[in-house]
């Protein structure tokens, strides 16, 4: 038996209480819904202003923060859809699990662009209006989701090449090992996982030590950076915490076999939910400019001029 169809094995066999199963999905219900409340505050402050439309580091962010709303939203579904259907129809889990991907996925990217650029602004700043323009933040975006989806699509093709026609009419518990089987992909994802992991750290070690030697003798503007780019460190570590992810199951499941589906629901809000909840302290809480109007959202004041 495969690691896989243990899991789900042990999940059947070990199934939450009523009590405790409403508890969790409530937890996860009201963290989804503040997240996405002050996303949305974001989103709408950036939509609002056109002094955000030509800055490439809030086009950045926000295409994060949009990410991110869709990555809990689906994660979110998947999990009340565990508990209330608890199996569903293998095409409709194919597609929620494939754009629930390509969200995670795009994450750490996007992180690690968003530290480049605050490297050009702080270490050449001269170059930066040529280097980091409209244009270019678009086609970056666009890169972000064409490598995402190169690292993902192939998940899909390999199922539909290997697995019957009549396994995608069937009902499964819905998780990537259930709709991906093939060992093939679980090697796939190990070496991606690896390469986005030495990539991403790589970038951010880079533009920190660069920005670090510059704040030292430079402005407070590159003092603010370092610390930027640290709690896009600490970000891209929970992150990356995804790429760790089916190792920690297996020695939860090794473990503690009869507490694995609070080990997983652990896992879910420590690797899932709460690094989408640090975008908006990075730059709705720090950050003067989209402090300034974003208050005027979440507090239903009126709107400064």
């Amino acid at each position: 038996m495969n690691v896989s169809s243990t899991n789900v094995t042990v999940l059947i066999e070990y199934r939450d209480s009523l009590t405790k199963a409403v508890t969790k999905n409530v937890i996860v219900v009201v963290l989804s819904i503040s997240i996405n409340y002050i996303n949305a505050g974001l989103i709408q402050t950036f939509r609002k202003h056109q002094i955000f439309y030509m800055n490439p580091r809030y086009i950045l962010f926000i295409h994060l923060v949009f990410n991110d709303m869709i990555q809990v939203t689906l994660t979110v579904m998947l999990f009340i859809v565990s508990y209330i259907l608890y199996k569903i129809n293998v095409s409709i889990c194919c597609t929620l699990i494939l754009i629930a991907l390509f969200t995670t996925e795009n994450t750490p990217l996007n992180l690690a662009c968003m530290a480049v650029e605050c490297y050009i602004a702080i270490c050449i700043p001269l170059r930066h209006v040529q280097i980091c323009t409209v244009r270019r933040t678009s086609m970056l975006i666009g890169l972000i989701w064409a490598t995402s989806m190169l690292s993902v699509l192939p998940d899909l093709f390999i199922a539909l090449a290997t697995e019957p026609l009549d396994f995608f009419n069937t009902r499964v518990f819905c998780l990537r090992e259930t709709v991906f089987r093939n060992p093939h992909v679980i090697k796939k994802r190990d070496v991606t996982y690896i390469v986005y992991l030495v990539i991403v750290w790589l970038v951010i070690l880079y533009t920190y030590f660069k920005i670090l030697f510059t704040a030292k003798t430079a402005s407070k503007d590159a003092k603010k950076a370092r610390n930027t780019i640290l709690l896009h460190g600490f970000q891209v570590l929970l992150c990356m915490a995804t790429y760790a992810e089916p190792l920690l199951k297996e020695a939860l499941l090794y473990w503690f076999p009869k507490n694995y589906s609070d080990s997983l629901f652990a896992c879910y809000i420590i690797i899932q939910v709460l690094p989408r909840s640090i975008s908006s302290i990075i730059y709705g809480i720090r950050d003067k400019t989209f402090r300034k109007y974003l208050k005027t959202y979440l507090l239903c004041k009126v709107r400064p001029h």
